[in-house]
């Protein structure tokens, strides 16, 4: 299907740069029904550990090992840390397929994208604004998460230092800063789920399909990654370094493993973003 960007006379006054504007775009999908309820699960775990640590007392180790999970009521930064950790293995990946995998998708389900491009707004145009917001939306997601459990924590554990579970303490100033190093490699490492559902969200015309195929695959990467038979062709997996931000909140960090990771991760993201762009610039857009 052409549009009339992709012809070679063109309205007087068309700039194809100022079609489908970001801005436009985020409101559209800030208003949509899934990214509420998202943004509401999300904000509403912090008050459910908060309960179940009420409920069932302090984290017990339950053995010789500490964790993480065992130091949870030490502070609000751990607090916050413990909220992350048990997050970021699922829960997390759900609202990058969902805001990455049902942007396109969605549009070809509501038979709404052929109206689109005939407007016209160029295929690279709408596909670069779809991502942008998708990609802010998701880094949004991951921010509110641990806003909501520092804040949840100070008020019920208290603002103190970040007790590391192997001996020491990160100052809380230290412990904030080291958090939004957490923040930002979560988001780096998610980003080949989202350019899985991106991708999937150009090929397919059902948003379930792209979402949940997104989630699918990035399964099947953590499992690939828990057989130790693969071993060092583990190491090229992304689920293999998802968890490497531990290594940040320590007393002396250590940055190599977050280092391979964020290799490794934007190297798949571009690959399958290049992907969604040159098959979107070919497809036969009927919907």
């Amino acid at each position: 299907m052409s549009t009339l960007a992709e012809r070679t006379e063109v309205a007087s006054g068309y700039r194809a740069g100022r079609t489908l504007p970001l801005r436009v775009e985020l409101v559209r999908q800030l208003k949509r029904r899934r990214t509420l309820v998202m943004f509401g699960i999300l904000a509403v775990l912090p008050f459910v550990l908060v309960v179940a640590f009420a409920i069932g007392g302090e984290p017990d180790a339950g053995g010789d090992r500490i964790t993480l999970m065992d130091s949870a009521t030490a502070s609000a930064a751990n607090f916050a840390a413990v909220n992350l950790f048990v997050s970021a293995g699922f829960l997390l990946v759900v609202p990058v397929a969902l805001f990455c995998g049902d942007t396109v998708a969605s549009e070809a389900s509501w038979s709404s994208l052929r109206y689109l491009l005939a407007a016209p707004v160029p295929r690279a145009r709408l596909l670069w604004s779809k991502l942008v917001v998708g990609l802010g939306l998701s880094l949004a997601a991951m921010v509110l998460l641990p806003v909501v459990a520092l804040a949840v924590g100070i008020a019920a554990y208290g603002w103190g230092p970040l007790q590391i579970p192997t001996g020491g303490a990160l100052d809380a100033g230290t412990a904030a800063q080291r958090l939004v190093v957490v923040v930002a490699f979560i988001f780096v490492s998610q980003l080949v789920t989202a350019g899985l559902a991106f991708w999937l969200s150009t090929k397919t015309d059902a948003p379930l399909g792209a979402v949940g195929g997104a989630v699918g695959l990035t399964i099947v990467g953590n499992v690939l990654d828990a057989v130790t038979a693969l071993g060092d062709w583990r190491h090229f997996l992304p689920a293999h370094w998802q968890f490497a931000w531990a290594d940040a909140v320590q007393p002396s960090p250590e940055w190599s493993g977050m280092i391979q990771g964020t290799a490794i991760s934007i190297t798949y993201a571009l690959v399958l973003f290049a992907l969604a762009f040159r098959g979107f610039a070919r497809k036969d857009v009927v919907s």
